[in-house]
């Protein structure tokens, strides 16, 4: 039994296999995960009940396994700026969200980078996140 606060298997699995560079998608409820599936993406659905998890929930259990040298968002066509922004901030205060207009999102997240996808059951809109680990120094 493991200590941290990451158990999930398959996630855990996907991410022994990845590297510096690799990128993570959590997804809300909304995004099309069957349809932009990158090459080399692992698929792990999450969603048990609306709203359970949340994108934020995810992000807090794969903080605790893996460094993040970037977060990437989808800003809405508007630029008005969804409140879960700033939750997604203050989990990584240390970077600044890289933001891609819905398109450029759905490139970048089904690249061959991409070596896992979480679908959560998130209800806010634009609460996707494109994580770039980063390096475990010695």
């Amino acid at each position: 039994m493991l200590k941290q606060r990451l158990i999930h298997p398959e996630i855990l699995d996907s991410l022994a296999a990845a590297g510096h560079g690799s990128k993570v998608l959590i997804t809300d409820a909304n995004y099309p995960a069957s349809t932009r599936l990158g090459e080399n993406a692992d698929l792990v659905y999450l969603n048990l009940a609306p709203g359970i998890p949340t994108v934020t929930q995810v992000l807090e259990a794969l903080l605790s396994a893996i460094p993040v040298e970037d977060a990437a968002v989808m800003e809405p066509d508007s630029g008005e700026e969804p409140a879960i922004f700033d939750e997604f901030r203050s989990l990584i205060p240390e970077l600044e969200l890289t933001k891609f207009s819905r398109f450029e999102f759905y490139e970048e997240a089904s690249g061959p980078d991409t070596c896992l996808q979480i679908v959560t059951a998130e209800q806010r809109i634009y609460a996707n996140l494109l994580l770039t680990i980063g390096v475990v120094f010695p």
